[in-house]
């Protein structure tokens, strides 16, 4: 390992630890919450070193960088999330490869999903992003849409993918109570929709990344989406092939 390299095997020891203490001090179980590493722009040996410590849960943004890692994509002990903004005409690559999609916000694409999906002989788990802050640099629905957006969804009966919950991006920049008053609002959103339409429906929340993790954890995130604290910065080449 060199002064550059970071100390994957470390750095997570040290994620997963905050986690627990963040889920013990809201009265949570620390096994309650998936850390999904997020690879994005890392190097495949990046991968493999996490691995190699044990961990085998991934989330990628983009369909070029997953599959320039895609030996690892498809290993069956990985789970790996697509957790970046997905194009329709790009969604056809995302079930035979991906056991999660954290970023649904069409109706269209919830059909393209859906061909794919039975095309590859699978099932997808989904979740609904939600843009709950109303940033405008964020994709996703607004609130007051999240409820419509779920009944149609489910009305339509699309066979291939499963419907699991709901996703949010911190604001860029806010403050701690904005942020966690934001994975608050989401929490309380997530249990209008399970009341409504069934908890298996709703159980995830997909919220927090390296930098509000823990806020995330206090306010019941399932799910939290971790690249830089866990694997360093971005690579200065964002050479994404296998070194």
């Amino acid at each position: 390992m060199t002064a550059n390299t970071p100390d994957i095997v470390a750095n997570l020891a040290s994620i997963r630890q905050r986690i627990a203490i963040a889920a013990k001090t809201a009265g949570r179980q620390p096994d309650d919450v998936r850390l999904i590493a997020v690879t994005k722009y890392m190097p495949r040996a990046y991968v493999e070193t996490a691995m190699a410590a044990g961990h085998h849960c991934f989330g990628e943004n983009t369909l070029q960088g997953a599959m320039n890692k895609q030996p690892l994509l498809d290993a069956p002990c990985n789970e790996w999330h697509f957790i970046g903004h997905l194009q329709t005409n790009k969604a056809r690559k995302v079930p035979a490869h991906f056991n999660w999609l954290h970023t649904l916000d069409s109706l269209k694409l919830a059909g393209k999903l859906s061909e794919s999906a039975l095309l590859a002989d699978t099932t997808l788990n989904v979740l609904l992003q939600v843009n709950i802050a109303s940033d405008p640099d964020k994709y996703g629905l607004d609130t007051q849409s999240v409820h419509a957006f779920a009944d149609d969804l489910l009305a339509a009966k699309l066979a291939g993918i499963r419907l699991c919950g709901l996703m949010t991006i911190g604001r860029r920049a806010a403050d701690p109570g904005e942020t966690r008053a934001s994975f608050a609002a989401l929490r309380e959103l997530g249990d209008s929709c399970a009341a409504r339409f069934g908890v298996d429906h709703f159980r995830e929340l997909s919220m927090g990344m390296s930098n509000d993790f823990e806020l995330a954890v206090a306010e019941g995130a399932t799910m939290v989406r971790v690249g830089s604290a866990i694997f360093g910065p971005r690579p200065a080449s964002n050479d994404q092939t296998l070194k």
